[in-house]
């Protein structure tokens, strides 16, 4: 039997690092215990660690960054994991006519952002992209789910999954969480969530959709969700201007050169995080249009801000998207 002074408040919070970012996990504490608790931050730690021994770029032992490094042209092994990653990449990349290839790691680098990057406004210039584009694309990746392998058809071939790792470890954080019987559940990571359950008093979690604002986080909007994830992709973190032209870190495949138009940011509400990660990076090099055709197609909850000319924000929203709260007012926004 539990004694009262080691049971936890209605309200419970644990929050860390990871994969270059910050994690925080919400928890209704009703009927729990302290050891509890400690028994979930290593639940989540351990699986927080898994992912990034397997995915990471920035480590140079990971899994990932190990294949990345290899010349080899033979079926590799890779853990079940990378590879179920690698599958969700290229199944949201077909369906979104090539807008997702995390085969696009050198681009990356090439344009100043990620592991490996070089400096900031020195991107390649038209003989040296038209270079990199050779080593870029699925087509040169074979994938094995069957056999646990990963072949490359490019001997320099190199992935980049953190369009969405974030998202999978999201996943993977909920999971192990549930398996300790915890109910009443968010967890986020850089920006990336997802919610089980009620929040706790009852109720469905709040989520807030960020305005784009390069100096600081404003709240436009907010959502209620429940056992749903989001996801959302912008270009207004990373990013630096070159030459008078703005150059971010959404890199469009189809080009080899960051997406170029009015598209801010783009929200994605799907039943895991690993697919409204990947999805929200899809729409966001999509653009503001094309986006909102392929979302409404398929079916997706999105939820997309497109800078104006004027400076303001057009604001649109799928037909599958929750409705929209003004988080000042809590009455629907009248987008």
């Amino acid at each position: 039997m539990r004694t009262l002074w080691c049971s936890l408040p209605e309200r419970v919070s644990l929050s860390g690092a990871t994969m270059g970012t910050t994690w925080a996990v919400t928890l209704s504490g009703a009927g729990r215990s302290r050891e509890d608790l400690v028994s979930a931050r290593e639940a989540v730690e351990a699986r927080l660690e898994r992912v990034n021994r397997l995915m990471s770029t920035w480590d140079p032992e990971s899994e990932l960054s190990l294949w990345n490094a290899s010349s080899s042209t033979d079926p590799q092994p890779l853990s079940p994991e990378t590879l179920e990653v690698l599958r969700i990449a290229r199944d949201v990349g077909g369906r979104s006519g090539g807008a997702l290839d995390v085969t696009v790691r050198p681009l990356v680098a090439a344009w100043g952002f990620g592991a490996g990057a070089r400096a900031a406004g020195q991107g390649p210039d038209a003989q040296e992209l038209a270079s990199l584009r050779e080593r870029v694309g699925w087509s040169r990746l074979d994938l094995r789910p069957g056999q646990g392998t990963a072949r490359k058809l490019h001997p320099a071939l190199e992935c980049d999954l953190s369009a969405i790792a974030k998202g999978w470890a999201v996943d993977e954080v909920l999971d192990a969480l549930v398996a300790q019987g915890w109910d009443g559940i968010l967890v986020e990571i850089g920006g990336e969530v997802r919610a089980r359950g009620e929040r706790p008093g009852g109720g469905p979690w709040r989520l807030g959709i960020e305005q784009p604002d390069e100096e600081g986080r404003v709240v436009r909007a907010a959502v209620e969700l429940a056992d749903r994830a989001m996801a959302t992709s912008g270009d207004y973190r990373a990013f630096y201007e070159e030459g008078g032209v703005r150059r971010h870190h959404i890199i469009d495949p189809r080009t080899g050169r960051p997406a170029e138009h009015a598209l801010a940011s783009v929200s994605v509400v799907h039943a895991d995080a690993a697919r409204a990660d990947a999805w929200a990076t899809a729409l966001m090099v999509l653009g503001p249009e094309e986006g909102l055709r392929v979302a409404e197609r398929e079916g997706l909850a999105a939820y997309f801000i497109a800078r104006q000319p004027d400076g303001g924000y057009r604001v649109t929203g799928t037909r599958a998207f929750p409705r929209v709260i003004d988080p000042r007012d809590e009455r629907p926004a009248g987008e």
